[in-house]
């Protein structure tokens, strides 16, 4: 794997690991499915105006409601289930739950897709959930129901990567590929109308208590443009150039950006688990990513 591969892979942690930051701030004020929407609907905006910059021609090439129903498998009930959590759970923890996604990946892809589960790659994903679960076990919050509902919605958004990981594959990357900003835009197109006959169904019958502060609204706006719109970019040209399950273990990464950010941000209190726990998904990474991969199409 190339260094720039590396490097996508350590920006795309951090910028994720911003996400539950901001789901945290935003999420307990607005609810679970407003903040849902408004992140996809931001991105699909933001996504329009890169397009239109750069003059992307929107040549789909047969392959738009593909990236529509990829982008409500990967985009809209993983962010309905993430900001679920987030008014139940620490950003630095949601963060860790979501380090299950190369588990889901390699899970799936062996019962759905044919994927070998070769034995490094099955040591790497072990190691990495024993990081995770040392990091929950003896963290610094107590685990109990609500925070159990927050994990299991997680652990729903985490099989929906592992799906969309693969269904990318088949869907774009075996056809020919697509342009990853129009793989993007479509996924966030796809998410948005996913979400919105339950923005209005649930704004309707029970509306936020308050819609907020400006400094609220500008974390939605970088949930929406940074942490959805330019990360999605970077994540589909990853998943081109090294494959479904090396590119899911960015997940990997952004429990300790996650954690990180939460403490620098929020106040969150970090333990020495969090250095233990982190220091196993580290090599769990390294187990994970170093295994040979499926071959996909690569760009000089």
């Amino acid at each position: 794997m190339h260094y720039s591969s590396y490097a996508r892979l350590l920006l795309l942690g951090a910028i994720w690991g911003f996400s539950f930051l901001f789901m945290r701030m935003v999420a307990p004020v607005l609810g679970a499915v407003p903040t849902a929407f408004f992140r996809v609907l931001f991105a699909s905006l933001g996504l329009i105006v890169i397009l239109m910059v750069l003059r992307t021609r929107w040549q789909f090439q047969g392959k738009f409601r593909q990236t529509l129903l990829l982008g409500a498998i990967n985009s809209g009930i993983p962010f309905l289930m993430y900001t679920f959590a987030a008014r139940l759970l620490p950003a630095g923890y949601s963060a860790i739950f979501n380090a299950t996604a190369p588990l889901m990946g390699v899970l799936i892809g062996a019962l759905f897709f044919q994927e070998a589960i070769s034995p490094r790659k099955l040591v790497g994903v072990i190691t990495g959930l024993a990081g995770v679960t040392l990091l929950t076990a003896v963290g610094p919050v107590a685990i109990g129901w609500p925070e159990m509902l927050g994990a299991l919605a997680c652990l729903v958004a985490t099989s929906c990567y592992g799906f969309s990981g693969f269904l990318t594959q088949r869907w774009i990357h075996q056809r020919g590929g697509l342009d990853p900003k129009l793989v993007a835009m479509g996924s966030q197109f796809g998410a948005t109308l996913l979400l919105l006959p339950f923005f209005a169904t649930s704004t309707l019958a029970a509306p936020p208590a308050s819609w907020g502060t400006p400094m609220l609204w500008l974390a939605l706006a970088a949930l929406g443009l940074l942490c959805t719109a330019w990360a999605y970019i970077l994540f589909f040209r990853l998943m081109e150039d090294i494959g479904p399950v090396r590119s899911l273990t960015v997940t990997f990464l952004v429990p300790a950006f996650g954690v990180l950010w939460g403490a620098l941000f929020l106040g969150e209190q970090v333990s020495w688990a969090h250095l233990a726990g982190g220091g196993m998904i580290g090599l769990a990474l390294w187990l994970v990513v170093s295994q040979a991969a499926p071959k996909a199409a690569t760009r000089p």
